[in-house]
């Protein structure tokens, strides 16, 4: 079959990271993408991610200040279908390039727009370095959280345990207190997925209506995903089993080293078979050790604290005997979420990740052969292809500008004919949201898959949750309230043939079946793909996974082991530099897999569109972390080549990209350009800098950056984080204040309020609960968020009662197979087979795979 995007041309005027990523994950999968650079190129090339991310596209060099190319560029727009760009408010304008401008020449433009923080609000200027939106935003404050945990912080109340005693070595990050820097540039990777997501839904709703429309997202809405988890304020955190340790920073977050040294990361940390396992000489790996069958393990209440802080140093003793490869032997036969900490070229010299194809080679013209991420989710009917190498720039400009000369003129007044994927159907449909009309059936675990079937919902889709009985324990907690907004919920006994006989007919009437269970476990239910298609031929199914295929894939995974297998981890702790493994609390990992189901699953029902056909797609936890540290390439044998990197202390790149503790607060820096670094020494009172020739330029200064550093840090002590923001915001030096407090004004301010970016809502169990809303805008098919996290059950009645059966039958149902909840209720019991019997509080299931069969 053609590649799903086969025949999609897109223009790409955006630099960075999150747009060339995006128009990476396009071209991967078939589109023709034509970078256009100015004069003199893009002046982010040099960064060791560009070979990866512009790997596949042509590259021509037009001056969109002159007319002669403005005009190249135009007829270029007539033949579009989408248009990617990442200038600052008010340039495309400026330029007259703007969606208004070229919606006029070809209304079947997809138009993209990644911005810093979004068109007409009070961060719509400031940069858009992803470190500077990091700190403006408060995300470097959330990397390992806060003391007293994510809910009690939202909601401003005092760590309930503050004086109990926790060593730094036990817990995450540097030993001191205040913001983090991280290596991954999670903003941009937020807004990648994104974009990616939401230019999918802008040309599945252009099959429909044949309209293209203004797509936009930013930086500011991407760090908003990433902290989708840690910004929800509720009113009533005292809910049963709602609040927990998971989110705070004086939580062990299951880290030890092993006896050769390296790092292993446990999640959920499980007393019993890391003691157990290293009571003797050599590790016992009995599988009879899971965590499901260990009344003893850690709960999830915020008291937990206290055992966990019994335990830590006797696990971390007990761990220490034995070498990292031991330990994650040993968790493979006992089914136990636990890996090793690797580089980013450890990772892609994995061969496991090269028989996927999750990790690919090509012989880049530049650095000769390389090791990259390679294809992260897959169609059945188009399993993508990873395309040249990385063009220098302005290769492809005489070819580019010869087709426009062959298009000829844009035309003054209207429309010249399109040709091609911008030709597309008639339509002339209407579409309240890119996706209504598309019914999705979730029968996922935790985060990785409903994440995904959230993101659908919020595109218009009506999602129906397959819920098991006993999920009412997980779906209390706070963190599955984050990815289970917008959705109705039917609980099934799927064991029971009558419950089956349900869920088989919304099979028949459904568009999408998405879940993260084992394979196996479909098959042995028969819900998976090869069944159900028997049923519904049309049927889009996605499958999400932990790991790649082959040995590793039917292993518990999450987003924990994802970070460890990939780099992130590795590279966010700073560890080249001495630093520890850090797990990010705005990670996207578990909610990357998610937006890469929900990318995969659009773009499956945008060639049935074309085709009429359904198909299997499928992707992984260890794919979305792939692309996280795709800034990373490896040589075939394993070394590296130089990038940033970040210190152990996590406080930044080098003395010019980094966080600087001030008299009071903590201030960010990014000295990008020459001029840059000028206007800062002068601003600081540092005018003598410039002229020593160890800070002469950029490399020197790199080489240096010790001794920088050294000479700038007393310097910004002597005044406060805000008066130095005033001194060198007015001297157009990038900076921002790192606000802690960002999240806690985010739900009252107006303009997100008003722009759908936050979401608020009544819930029966918590009260008013607050959330991160949109992550993308839409000018023709605007998403919606459709309604609070659900309450297993609670739609049960209503949606029997739409398949056809009497009141007579639903309550039999609901008396035997079916879970049925009502307002007033309150939370039914029934115990979950993973829940201990003993007094002890149960664990939440965190892991991406887990065997409902």
């Amino acid at each position: 079959m053609a590649a799903v995007l086969q025949g999609v041309r897109v223009l790409d005027l955006s630099w960075g990271i999150a747009g060339p990523m995006a128009t990476m994950l396009l071209t991967d999968h078939g589109a023709q993408v034509t970078r256009i650079e100015p004069p003199g190129g893009d002046p982010f090339r040099g960064q060791l991610g560009y070979h990866v991310w512009q790997r596949g596209k042509r590259s021509a060099i037009l001056d969109l200040k002159a007319a002669a190319d403005l005009a190249t560029f135009k007829a270029l727009v007539t033949q579009a279908d989408i248009l990617v760009e990442s200038f600052t408010p008010g340039v495309t304008q400026r330029l007259g390039i703007d969606y208004a401008t070229l919606s006029q020449l070809n209304p079947r433009l997809i138009y993209l727009s990644i911005t810093a923080y979004g068109r007409d609000n009070p961060h719509s200027q400031r940069p858009g370095y992803d470190a500077l939106v990091a700190a403006r935003t408060g995300l470097q404050w959330e990397q390992r959280g806060w003391p007293e945990g994510a809910i009690n912080h939202m909601a401003g109340v005092a760590d309930p345990f503050a004086e109990l005693e926790i060593p730094w070595e036990w817990l995450q990050g540097p030993a001191r207190e205040g913001p983090v820097f991280t290596a991954s540039a999670w903003p941009s990777l937020g807004a990648c997925f994104a974009a990616t997501t939401a230019v999918s839904a802008a040309l599945r709703a252009r099959e429909v209506t044949g309209r293209g429309q203004w797509v936009e997202t930013s930086l500011l809405q991407g760090a908003m995903a990433c902290a989708s988890g840690v910004w929800q304020r509720a009113q009533k955190i005292d809910a049963p089993m709602f609040n927990s340790w998971i989110l705070g920073s004086r939580s062990p977050k299951g880290h030890f080293q092993c006896a050769d040294r390296r790092w292993i990361h446990n999640w959920v940390p499980n007393p019993r078979f890391l003691l157990t396992a290293a009571a003797g000489d050599t590790i016992n790996s009995d599988p009879d050790l899971k965590a499901k069958n260990d009344p003893d393990r850690f709960g999830t209440g915020p008291e937990e604290l206290l055992v966990m802080a019994h335990y830590q140093p006797l696990l971390a003793d007990a761990v220490r005997k034995f070498p990292a490869a031991q330990w994650v032997d040993a968790a493979a036969t006992a089914g136990m979420t636990i890996q090793d900490v690797r580089t980013p070229e450890e990772a892609l010299t994995d061969p496991l990740f090269i028989d996927d194809g999750c990790v690919t080679e090509l012989r880049d013209r530049e650095l000769g052969p390389i090791r990259q991420v390679g294809i992260t989710y897959r169609l059945e009917r188009s399993p993508g292809v990873v395309g040249a190498p990385a063009a220098p720039a302005g290769e492809h400009t005489q070819e580019v500008r010869a087709e426009a000369a062959a298009l000829g003129t844009a035309p003054a007044g209207g429309a010249a004919p399109a040709t091609g994927a911008a030709a597309g159907t008639a339509a002339g449909g209407t579409l309240a949201a890119p996706l209504a009309g598309i019914t999705v059936l979730d029968l996922g675990l935790a985060i990785a898959g409903p994440y995904g079937t959230q993101i659908l919902s919020d595109l218009g889709a009506r999602v129906i949750k397959i819920n098991a009985l006993y999920d009412t324990y997980w779906h209390s907690n706070h963190i599955a309230y984050m990815a289970n907004r917008g959705k109705e919920s039917i609980a099934l006994d799927l064991k029971d043939p009558r419950a089956m006989k349900i869920l088989l007919q919304l099979v028949e009437r459904a568009d999408v079946v998405q879940h993260n269970m084992r394979y196996e476990a479909a098959e042995r239910l028969r819900i998976d793909y090869a069944s159900l298609k028997e049923l519904n031929p049309r049927l889009v199914y996605c499958h999400t996974r932990g790991f790649e295929t082959g040995p590793r894939e039917s292993l518990p995974g999450n987003d924990q082991t994802g970070a460890c297998l990939t780099g992130v981890q590795y590279e966010d702790g700073g560890m080249s530099d001495g630093g520890k493994p850090l797990w990010s609390l705005t990670s996207l990992g578990d909610t990357g897999n998610g937006f890469l189901s929900a990318i995969a699953i659009i773009q499956a029902l945008y060639q049935r569109e074309r085709t009429g056909f359904g198909q299997f797609c499928e992707t992984s936890i260890v794919n979305a972390h792939l692309l996280n540290s795709s800034y990373a390439v490896a040589r075939p044998d394993g070394r590296g080549f130089e990038r940033p990197r970040i210190d152990g202390d996590q406080l930044g790149f080098d003395a010019t990209h980094r966080l600087y503790q001030t008299r009071e607060g903590w201030l960010c820096v990014v000295l990008a350009t020459q001029q840059q670094w000028l206007r800062f020494c002068a601003a600081v009172g540092l005018e003598e800098l410039p002229r020593d020739p160890r800070f002469a330029d950029s490399a020197a200064r790199w080489r240096n950056r010790a001794a920088l550093a050294a000479l700038i840090e007393p310097k910004l002590l002597e005044r406060s984080a805000a008066q130095w923001f005033a001194v060198l915001d007015a001297a157009q030096v990038p900076c921002e204040i790192s606000d802690p407090q960002f999240s806690r004004r985010l739900h009252d301010d107006p303009v997100m309020k008003q722009r759908g970016w936050v979401a608020s809502y009544p819930h029966p169990m918590v009260g008013r609960i607050d959330q991160v809303g949109l992550l993308f805008d839409f000018s023709d098919t605007p998403g919606r968020v459709q309604g609070a996290p659900l309450v297993v059950g609670q739609h049960s009645r209503a949606i029997l009662a739409e398949l056809g059966y009497p009141p007579q039958e639903i309550d039999t149902l609901c008396q035997d197979c079916v879970l049925a909840w009502s307002p007033g209720e309150g939370h039914r019991k029934v115990r979950s087979p993973w829940q201990p019997q003993a007094a002890a509080p149960p664990a939440v299931a965190t892991t991406n795979t887990q065997d409902q069969a």
